[in-house]
This record gives C-alpha cells, structure tokens and sequence, in this order.
C-alpha cells in the first residue's frame, strides 16, 4: 500500500478516487460500459490519472528543502540491500570488524555489478519495524565503520571497485559507541577511502547524515538521488540548537544547503541522478536501474586512471573543496 506525505494530499486523494473506480468496474459485468450513474468508467480513471500525474509533476518540481527531507526519509524509497539486489550478483556478504563483533546497519561484501568483481558498502535502514530494528535504522557503530575499512582495503588489495550506498541519518550517537571510539573510527574510515588505490564511486540513495555518511562517502565520485539530501545535521537538530524551536525546521532546512541541486551547485558533489516522478518510492526498479546506469558510465572513465592518478585526482578534488570553504 501506497505511503502518502503530508503534501501529497491532493494526489492522494485523486489515486484514492482512481482505485475505487477500479474496482467498481471489476464488478461491472462489462468492463468500460457506463455504470448505473451514467458514468464511463474507463474514460474517467484515464481522465483521473492524467490530472494525477500533472498533479504529481507540478508538486515535485516545486518542493522546498524540507519536503525533499521528507522524501528522503521515505519509508518506502530503496535501501541499500535493494540496490545490491537489483543491480548486483552473486552477493557475498563479509561480517565482523575482526576487534568487536558485526554491525548489521553498515552491509558489505563481494560482488558482481554488470558482470565486473566489485566490493560493495553500504548503509542499511530497513524496510519495517523488524529491519529497521535489525539494522538500527541505518545508524553503524564503530564496529560498522571498522568492516567498511576492513572492505575497502581488500578491494585495494584485489584492485576491485568499490560502490558506497548511503542512507543514514549519522552514525549511532549512543554511550557504547562512544566507549568504543566511535570518533576515531569515523576519521579512519575516511582516512581509508581517501586513499583506496581503486575507483570509489558514493551515492547518497536517501539520507546522507554527518560524518556517519562522510566515513564512507570519500569517493572519486560522489552522486545524489534528485530528491536526497546531505547535510551536517538534521534541519530539526539545527532549528532546536541555534533557535531553541525545532518548528523553524524549515528554515534550517533552507539555510543547511542540503539539497543535491544546492550541493552540485557548491561543488561538494558531482552528480545528479534523475528520479521517477514522485520520487524512487513511486518506482523502486526504475530508480535503482538509474543509478546503475550512472554507476556503470562513471566507472569507464575511472578504470581508465591507474592508481597514482586515482588518488592524485581524489587528493586534488577535496583539497579544492576546504580551499573553497575557505574563500
């Protein structure tokens, strides 16, 4: 069943209307004829749906920053395991940080993308209340951000690509990965994938949240879904700490910047991935398959660099980010 956000009201209402004429003529002995009210119901769901999807469109290329939170947040959106799913093959996940025990909100493990051995990384929310339990919401501890270092310098070592999928709000703030050095792990993982000696390519998929999305997004490449966002801090957390009112949340929103056009803008990503209308949740395998085919032109251009150039250009490309911040 179809998740709906709050400015999706009038959609709603329209497919809601859709669905109802559906099913009134699956009780029609003939399908299409005019009911008892004198109504065509095919020509009105195909009436109905196309002011649905004008709807649809002109609602989506108009959202302010904070909507595009929210459909980032969407429970519905494509997770990390989808993706590896959908555009990779035989799968094999690897567990463990060989120093504590394994994190399941960080996902990783060798693969198969388009044929090519890769290694994938990836933040794992959770589709339900189980997953996400399962997962901890896509939030890793040390541990997590310790078997992504573990994968990312194997794939040096292989010389595999590495593909990072990011969908947190931020690493887990808790006691028990402070105590286990949660701050140390974030700045090594980082440290890690800036010096990968292979390609690197990140896609923030839903919600790239602080450093617990920079640990694993230090890549060659870094591309954001159409409706993702990337930022320091939530625009709830900012509103509650600079103005004690976590109702100017679409303030902060506006001013963090976190949009992926506001990001491609400043230069802190370098591409955009194009979406379904109405957002990946909409069309899960479309969206995916998008980002693969992204994916797979980035990666041409990348094998093509041996792995002095690699790491000179990936040196070059955040150096002229903090010199930018700078300015």
């Amino acid at each position: 069943m179809r998740q709906f956000l709050d400015f999706e009201k009038s959609v709603a209402e329209l497919e809601t209307k859709i669905d109802e004429l559906r099913q009134m003529g699956s009780k029609e002995p003939n399908a299409g004829a005019s009911n008892a009210g004198g109504i065509d119901i095919a020509d009105e769901i195909a009436r109905l749906s196309d002011k649905a999807e004008k709807q649809l469109r002109t609602t989506y290329g108009k959202l302010t920053p904070l909507q595009k939170v929210q459909v980032a947040r969407h429970a519905q959106r494509p997770k990390t395991l989808d993706y590896v799913r959908l555009l990779t093959t035989d799968f094999t996940p690897l567990a463990g940080d060989r120093a504590f025990a394994d994190d399941e909100a960080m996902i990783g493990g060798l693969a198969r993308f388009r044929g090519e051995p890769v290694v994938v990384i990836g933040t794992e929310r959770g589709h339900d209340t189980e997953t996400r339990l399962k997962h901890n919401f896509g939030m890793a501890r040390p541990e997590g951000y310790r078997k992504a270092q573990r994968l990312v310098e194997m794939a040096g070592r292989f010389g595999l690509p590495i593909l990072s999928f990011i969908d947190t709000a931020g690493a887990w703030p808790g006691i028990d990965a402070e105590e286990r050095g949660q701050a140390q792990a974030i700045a090594r993982s980082i440290d890690v994938c800036l010096k990968a000696p292979v390609p690197l390519i990140a896609v923030v998929i839903g919600e790239g949240g602080s450093g617990g999305a920079i640990a694993i997004g230090a890549g060659d490449r870094v591309m954001m879904l159409e409706h993702s966002i990337y930022s320091v801090i939530s625009p709830e957390a900012a509103a509650s700490i600079l103005w004690r009112d976590p109702k100017l949340a679409p303030a902060a929103a506006e001013a963090l910047k976190l949009t992926a056009q506001d990001l491609k803008k400043l230069g802190l990503i370098d591409r955009i991935v194009a979406e379904p209308v109405g957002g990946a949740q909409r069309a899960p395998e479309e969206a995916v398959q998008a980002v693969g085919d992204a994916i797979a032109e980035e990666l041409v251009e990348l094998s093509a660099l041996n792995s002095a150039a690699l790491l000179q250009k990936r040196r070059d490309k955040f150096l002229a980010m903090t010199r930018g911040a700078l300015n």
